[in-house]
């Protein structure tokens, strides 16, 4: 690997700045929070304005904000973005951790749709594949997607009357059952299911946003009931916060929500 280029490592640490605060700075910010000769720092606003990465910001004098090439650069990283790789790519970082198998899956209908998935490195193991299908209130990923929806499309996904399937003596077969877990999963931001898809595992998820906050996915970690305590579903819960946080991060999602 070559050497970094000082200038160019100057201004990535120029343009960061702008994902704090208010999105604007002056150049004496820029001086005071990079400790930065204030020669230089003109040039490299002059520099960045100059290629549209930056603007003067209109009634605030000697403030910028991002310019329309920084826009442009991230909506071609958006086009590129692949959830399913991304996702792929995580599991994997998480299954590592853990030892468990671990899932990505988006809504399809009232089901859950798995686009990802690392097997456990354990014998005894969940059985699934990447492109099955399971009814979303059966399952952790599915409580955690349904419960990020408006309630008319909950409604339409789920109607409020009637029975649900069952998988398990466990599952949730009761509509307002389910709504009263949702709101439950809502609060902690974190979804769980105990034996409900399969009598012999239960699994944590919790939701993957895309940039701009809505959640389109959610990443579990599932595991056989003979691994199962308090304890670690604890850890294996803050394991899935940090694995869909990392993929929330990757598809341009900035926050803590």
């Amino acid at each position: 690997m070559g050497r970094l280029v000082p200038a160019v490592t100057r201004a990535f640490d120029i343009l960061e700045l702008f994902l704090d605060g208010d999105g604007t700075l002056s150049a004496p910010d820029i001086v005071r929070r990079l400790q930065l000769p204030r020669t230089t720092v003109h040039e490299l606003l002059t520099t960045l304005a100059a290629r549209s990465y930056i603007v003067p910001v209109e009634g605030r004098q000697g403030r910028y904000r991002l310019g329309v090439r920084t826009y442009q650069l991230g909506s071609r990283y958006a086009e590129q973005l692949d959830l399913a790789q991304e996702g792929q790519e995580v599991a994997r970082t998480v299954a590592d951790t853990c030892g468990e198998t671990v899932h990505v899956a988006v809504l399809d209908g009232p089901d859950v749709l798995y686009i990802a998935k690392v097997d456990s490195t354990h014998a005894v193991r969940m059985v699934s594949a990447a492109g099955r299908s399971l009814p979303a209130h059966c399952t952790a990923v599915g409580k955690m997607l349904l419960a990020s929806l408006p309630g008319a499309e909950l409604d339409a996904r789920i109607p409020p009357e009637g029975e649900l399937a069952a998988m398990t003596p466990n599952s949730i077969t009761d509509p307002g059952r389910l709504r009263t877990e949702l709101a439950a999963v809502r609060a902690a931001g974190t979804a769980l299911e105990t034996m409900e898809s399969n009598a012999d595992v239960s699994c944590v998820a919790a939701p993957v946003r895309d940039r701009t906050g809505r959640v389109v996915a959610a990443l579990s970690v599932s595991v056989p009931m003979i691994r199962w305590s308090d304890a670690r579903r604890a850890e294996l819960e803050e394991l899935a916060v940090k694995g869909a946080g990392e993929l929330s991060g990757r598809l341009g999602f900035r926050g803590t929500r």
